[in-house]
């Protein structure tokens, strides 16, 4: 293979970074410290095997095989090393990225969510756009089976840095023994927030008390943040970044690239407008009635347990609990899910997730020919078994994945993006560490003294304008 145009860096040594610490705490702190740091400060990793680091929890180990085993297969002459790494969330799983980085041991490959595209991108990352452009006719096929949404969340500045391999978007989830005990069915697709408050009351009066009607954990996804964009608002305020015809023009057809640009930038705190603390002052309401869970840290470990016995009634999450609720025992009958419910609007939230290409990697063309192989329809197939998260291209969206594994109403999973345009990705710019810290920090304040909402939000609009001041 012929080193790619992007590679041979000069190099420097990062002792000052090792040492980082695992979790989210630990990865703001290092992000923060991004400023001082490039791509050509990375030492380089020397050995003969491109090395494709994943989240551990992402595939099980036979998937791992078949898609190590079928990439040689296709690429005899590319020694392919899959390096699962154990971590909590993805925070964690950065932050243990960033450790490999400091001791020169870095990846060519690193399996990216929503939460790291633009870090990467900014620091670490090359754009794909050369190679793109060459295998245009090649990913054909897969441009017209993936959403332009999820494709812009990749981008930034103009440029395409993965491309998605998965995304979850954060509809409602319902058991369904808990809405027929209480003499209610499944809501409509475009129900209202109202209605979905007034079933919250409905569970309640049946639910006893160690019921929790509506459970949500204090994070970037899944937290507050689909309740801000209900209320068509956000924390940071949301534009485009100009550029990306290159691609939009060649692979979208004329209605689906109406509006794309060159990805998301979130740029300015406004996390005092006055939608926004319409959203924390409902919140609030639903605690104070107890309706809902105080804002808990958390990956939600422990959910599974308590909505498949029926102590709790619903919780936004995505396809990726499809698998997870078949594997705790749950018979995709007792379940169901649901849009999320509409406010001003019915816009959605979503997370999404590929492979990033590392500028020190020594071997970025065959990492390129990993990339294409990684969003084949076939390897998805193999790859998502499990039903784990919602797969990028929407030809794999069907009855047959959701016949054993799934809810019946599986349509909305891809249906949020399809029916919902203005659906988008959680607010994640560079310095999403940082912004993600702060965010969780003052939505614990605000909801934790019915009175505390107003005056978290102007301390977290006082730190988000410091955070954002810094270059990540």
């Amino acid at each position: 293979m012929t080193d790619s145009p992007h590679s041979g860096l000069p190099r420097r040594a990062l002792l000052r970074y090792g040492g980082y610490g695992a979790g989210a705490a630990a990865l703001a702190g290092t992000a923060a410290s991004w400023d001082r740091l490039t791509g050509a400060d990375i030492p380089g990793r020397d050995g003969d095997s491109l090395v494709v680091a994943t989240l551990g929890s992402a595939f099980d180990p036979a998937a791992q095989r078949a898609l190590r085993e079928g990439f040689q297969e296709l690429h005899p002459d590319i020694k392919l090393r899959l390096l699962p790494i154990q971590a909590t969330d993805w925070s964690d799983f950065f932050a243990k990225i960033l450790t490999q980085i400091a001791a020169g041991t870095e990846p060519d490959l690193v399996y990216v969510a929503t939460e790291g595209v633009q870090l990467f991108a900014q620091r670490l990352g090359v754009p794909l756009d050369t190679w793109v452009k060459r295998d245009a006719d090649e990913l054909r096929e897969y441009f017209a089976d993936v959403h332009p949404s999820l494709v812009e969340s990749m981008m930034y500045e103009g440029s395409l840095y993965q491309l998605p391999v998965e995304f979850n978007a954060a509809d409602v989830y319902l058991n369904t023994g808990v809405l027929r005990k209480a003499g209610a069915e499944l809501p409509p697709p475009d129900w209202t927030r109202d209605q979905f408050t007034a079933l919250l009351r409905q569970l309640k009066r049946d639910g006893g008390s160690h019921f929790t009607p509506y459970f949500w954990t204090n994070r970037l996804w899944g937290g507050v943040v689909p309740w801000l964009f209900a209320n068509d608002t956000n924390v940071l305020a949301e534009s485009k970044a100009p550029g990306g015809d290159w691609l939009w023009n060649d692979f979208y057809p004329a209605d689906q690239r109406r509006g794309r640009g060159g990805g998301y930038r979130w740029l300015t705190p406004t996390a005092t407008h006055e939608r926004v603390e319409e959203v924390y002052d409902y919140l609030a309401s639903l605690i104070r009635d107890r309706l809902c869970s105080r804002p808990e840290g958390g990956n939600g470990d422990n959910l599974v347990g308590v909505f498949s016995t029926g102590r709790v009634g619903v919780t936004p999450a995505g396809g990726f609990w499809a698998g997870g609720l078949h594997d705790a025992g749950m018979r995709r009958t007792a379940y169901d899910v649901q849009h999320f419910p509409r406010w001003r609007t019915q816009r959605h939230q979503f997370g999404a997730a590929g492979y990033a290409l590392l500028r020190t990697s020594k071997k970025q063309d065959a990492a390129w020919e990993f990339i294409k192989y990684s969003v084949r329809k076939d390897v998805l197939a193999e790859l998502f078994r499990a039903n784990q998260t919602t797969p990028a291209r929407r030809s794999m969206v069907q009855a047959a994945r959701y016949d054993k594994t799934g809810p019946t109403n599986w349509q909305v999973f891809y249906d949020t993006l399809d029916k919902f345009p203005t659906t988008g990705p959680i607010p994640a710019p560079p310095q999403v560490a940082e912004v993600e810290q702060l965010l969780l920090k003052h939505t614990g304040t605000a909801l934790g003294d019915p009175r505390g909402v107003r005056p978290a939000l102007r301390r977290l609009q006082g730190d988000l304008e410091k955070a954002m001041e810094r270059d990540a």
